[in-house]
């Protein structure tokens, strides 16, 4: 929408800065976007007093710009001039109000227009200027800060603004509990557990006057896809190198950014090669990834974490038969380079109210850190280094291991099943009964739910196991062994591998 601004005085006294205020605000590519500026001489002529003229066009104008100069100039049959009559009106209608004086005195100014300024002043903060161009200068801060507070425009980080139409009840608690006990526990967050959600929010500066900005929604929200309907992540599985439909594989992970960093995660980990080791040197089976779980989750999290969410695009990530692409629609801040990257670097977040709870909950480290991480873990798997690169956007790339593939069941000899309820089952025969989080812990993975889908739920209705409490399903003592039949699924599908 755009406003119209009346610039007021019609006194020869400012012909120069009224027309270079005209020429500026129509020339400027931010300010046009949302302002128009009225000038009374602009009019076609009309058979209409002035003075009814000038009170109409206020009251149609949006923002009223009085230069308030030495001179008081004509004055009507009342005494009062056009200045006046309408500053009056802008007032009594409640016009925002912008009004600029001439000189760093008022001595020698006309008597009427000293105590028009002094009864601006009453009113609302007045900006001096002496020089032709300071009126340019001065009305460009005033829009901007108009429109800031309006907040059609922003010039702090994204996460910072409020979130429109959002408000605290939109937050969880229960999410706002969880991420305080976390914090305090990895960090030592410096609020006792029983700190309220607003001391929360308040402390990690997520409230703007009162309301919740984009972050506290993005941390927090119980939907926050309904404010920020793109800031969802795309996971996609392609058995080939190339991006190919029909896809056999894509999920869309949303809920809070830990939420879609798990999800987005755990698909990733379900559809990767691993084996699940033996307990020859530890009470527990160890389960190696073909890509260091570590690796993938920091690709994920910076995506997240770091991508512009001004953007209609959202992070991608795609799993093709070679390689591992995690896109985001972001860049590079201006003194970070692809090369750099590669170096120890400052951290430099472009959403810092976001990555400082994502610190606090241990799912990014403060100093820059992350890519190195990257880079050291892929060597030491013996996997190539993780490729960065921009391409209408940010995209990192990490490589498999091209040519080593588990083992796959042959049909003819056993039923085949899908990976995930595979590598279930061969955990629990190495480990026996454990219980929903333990196995989380050792698959790596982080959202319950999508271990119950993924894994759980297909393995129990395969008949491949069972729960050690079948009366009380929900119990929290509950745990899941094999049965019979999925101990002999496994002997079958062990000895068809070996064939």
């Amino acid at each position: 929408m755009i406003e119209r601004i009346f610039i007021s005085s019609v006194q020869r006294e400012f012909a120069e800065e009224r027309a270079a205020l005209r020429d500026f605000l129509r020339g400027d590519p931010l300010l046009r976007r949302f302002f128009e500026p009225f000038l009374f001489e602009e009019l076609p002529a009309a058979d209409r007093r002035a003075d009814e003229v000038y009170v109409s066009e206020v009251e149609r104008c949006g923002l009223y710009l009085g230069l308030f100069g030495d001179d008081y100039g004509f004055e009507d049959a009342q005494g009062i001039s056009p200045t006046e009559r309408e500053f009056a009106a802008a007032t009594q209608r409640r016009k925002h109000r912008l009004i600029f004086v001439k000189g760093a005195e008022d001595r020698a100014k006309h008597p009427k227009m000293r105590a028009l300024i002094r009864r601006a002043g009453e009113q609302l903060i007045r900006r001096r200027f002496v020089t032709k161009a300071e009126p340019i200068a001065g009305v460009y801060a005033a829009l901007v800060q108009y429109l800031e507070s309006r907040e059609l425009i922003r010039t702090g980080p994204f996460d910072a603004a409020p979130c429109p139409k959002a408000t605290l009840a939109d937050l969880d608690e229960t999410k706002m509990a969880s991420f305080l006990r976390r914090a305090r526990r990895g960090r030592s967050l410096p609020l006792p557990e029983e700190a309220t959600p607003s001391e929360l929010l308040t402390h990690l500066n997520l409230l703007d006057a009162g309301r919740p900005c984009h972050a506290a929604v993005l941390l927090f929200g119980k939907q926050p896809q309904r404010f920020l309907i793109s800031s969802m992540v795309k996971c996609a599985h392609f058995h080939g190198t190339q991006v190919a439909k029909p896809i056999p594989s894509l999920q869309v992970a949303r809920g809070t950014v830990f939420e879609m960093v798990d999800q987005a995660v755990d698909f990733v980990l379900s559809k990767i090669n691993r084996a699940v080791g033996t307990r020859a040197r530890s009470t527990e089976a160890p389960v190696a990834y073909e890509i260091p779980p570590e690796v993938v989750r920091e690709a994920i999290v910076n995506a997240v974490a770091h991508r512009d969410y001004t953007s209609h695009g959202s992070v991608q990530v795609m799993l093709f038969a070679d390689r591992l692409e995690v896109w985001n629609p972001g860049t590079l801040p201006p003194s970070l380079t692809l090369e750099k990257l590669r170096e120890p670097h400052g951290s430099i977040p472009g959403n810092p109210l976001l990555a400082e709870p994502l610190y606090l909950a241990k799912y990014i480290e403060r100093m820059g850190t992350g890519t190195g991480d990257m880079i050291r873990r892929c060597r030491d798997a013996g996997l190539p280094e993780p490729e960065f690169a921009l391409t209408h956007g940010f995209v990192v790339t990490l490589r498999r291991r091209t040519g080593e593939v588990i083992p796959q069941v042959t049909p003819q000899v056993t039923p085949q099943v899908d990976l995930p309820v595979e590598v279930l089952v061969r955990l629990l025969s190495q480990t026996g009964a454990l219980p929903n989080a333990e196995i989380r812990a050792r698959l790596g993975l982080k959202d319950r739910k999508h271990l119950h889908d993924r894994y759980i739920a297909p393995a129990l209705g395969e008949g491949f196991i069972e729960h050690t409490i079948p009366d009380k399903p929900r119990s929290r003592h509950q745990k899941y062994r094999l049965t019979d039949k999925g101990r002999a699924w496994l002997a079958t599908a062990t000895k068809g591998t070996k064939q």
